[in-house]
């Protein structure tokens, strides 16, 4: 099973940078395990900055929404991030809440059935504006239900503050 440790919190809050440090202090092979699809120009750039913020001992996988059929028994992943992840799934499943939530939790449970070191980044989109179309709003509940469901299974929580980690759960 693996060591779960999950950090959240709102965009730009430091989320990356710090599941990113927490990483290389604990493994000098990690895995970057991304999830994002590119949508458009800026979000290409937006991965390209990530990538640029990561040294030469990284392992970058790309993987859109099948995680757990990856080996990573015994390595250190950073899964960056739970947000992206669920978009896809969201998409895919055309916006439907029930079974994105279904498919992203049978995936999880099969994902983190594997004995690694896992650090999770995730948003808390509730937090933030509330959504102003159906589909934002659906996206946002979907992401908070994965968020608890996620963060049940952690052994330990963070949630980032203006870039500094506030431990929410600690042990397990």
């Amino acid at each position: 099973m693996a060591q779960i440790t999950f950090i959240t919190g709102g965009q730009r809050s430091g989320k990356s940078s710090y599941a990113q440090k927490r990483v290389e202090e604990n493994s000098g092979t990690p895995i970057y395990l991304a999830t994002a699809h590119i949508w458009d120009e800026d979000f290409h750039n937006r991965v390209k900055r990530h990538q640029s913020d990561r040294g030469a001992q990284w392992n970058t996988i790309e993987e859109e929404i099948e995680i757990s059929k990856h080996d990573l028994v015994g390595k250190t992943v950073l899964l960056d991030c739970v947000t992206l992840w669920l978009t896809n799934i969201f998409y895919q499943n055309k916006n439907d809440v029930d079974a994105s939530l279904e498919i992203a939790k049978l995936e999880w449970d099969k994902f983190i059935n594997q004995d690694m070191e896992l650090f999770v980044v995730s948003n808390e989109l509730g937090m933030g504006v509330h959504p102003e179309n159906e589909i934002a709003r659906k996206f946002a509940d979907l992401q908070g239900w994965m968020n608890q469901y996620i963060a049940k299974s952690a052994n330990e929580v963070f949630l980032m503050v203006s870039g500094i980690p506030v431990q929410v759960k600690s042990g397990k």
